[in-house]
């Protein structure tokens, strides 16, 4: 059976991470290899400063306190030993659509995948009070089962988003944008020093023909975004090149 590797920046803990290795069983060998500790909106940080350790949970479960693309690079050199035939990471604790894939360490987790040449997934539900992961792991799964069946793009993977509640089914979408401001409260400690606590002043989502990740999941749709690490403005180029040529 294919070798699949499951981590996400929840931690080891979550229990969305364990709904999604239960989800992917049927499909392969499952090593889940996790943070220690949450380590939400960390984005694509490699821990080049410390050593870094690992503890095994249970079998196939092991816990790294690092990053989640500390835990796959882990994951494959030391615990594996080998590539594995995919990587999916989540099911993360809230969306992350548009602009927020940037600071994901859920989507991290994957494109670390990619980028080490394994296909690989990120998926992410809905931000409430109380989680059903059932339906963002069997929607994983499904994606996950096309994913080993073909060939697959050279350091392309798949972000997956869904809202709470039975899906209506899959949409291939595009990453939507979004007016972001942020706002940074100041406050002050009982000896009188500030400390600050970023938070959104602004979350206005663009209407974009009902193709956009935000629309689909409103919408009731896992939504199915691909992705890469390339972010050359392709576009850009030979009218900078122009801009140059002028200016030299």
């Amino acid at each position: 059976m294919p070798v699949i590797l499951v981590t996400n920046d929840d931690g080891v803990s979550s229990a969305g991470i364990h709904a999604l290795a239960a989800a992917l069983a049927p499909l392969g060998d499952i090593t889940v290899v996790a943070p220690t500790q949450e380590a939400s909106a960390i984005g694509h940080a490699l821990t080049l400063r410390r050593p870094l350790r690992i503890e095994r949970h249970q079998p196939n479960v092991y816990a790294v306190d690092g990053t989640p693309t500390d835990c796959v690079n882990l994951g494959v050199e030391i615990i594996l030993k080998q590539k594995p035939a995919l990587v999916v990471s989540g099911v993360n604790k809230g969306y992350n659509l548009g602009d927020d894939v940037t600071y994901s360490g859920t989507v991290a987790g994957a494109m670390e995948g990619a980028l080490l040449g394994i296909p690989a997934i990120a998926v992410s539900l809905r931000r409430t009070a109380e989680y059903d992961f059932t339906f963002a792991a069997d929607a994983a799964a499904t994606v996950a089962r096309a994913v080993l069946a073909g060939a697959w793009p050279a350091r392309t993977f798949l972000n997956l988003n869904l809202n709470t509640g039975q899906p209506k089914g899959f949409r291939v979408t595009t990453q939507a944008r979004r007016n972001h401001v942020t706002k940074i409260a100041t406050r002050t400690d009982p000896r009188g020093q500030h400390y600050y606590w970023i938070e959104e002043a602004l979350d206005e989502w663009h209407p974009s023909g009902g193709r956009s990740d935000y629309e689909a999941v409103v919408e009731g749709y896992v939504s199915v975004t691909p992705l890469q690490a390339d972010l050359t403005d392709y576009e850009a180029l030979n009218r900078l090149e122009a801009l140059l040529a002028v200016s030299s």
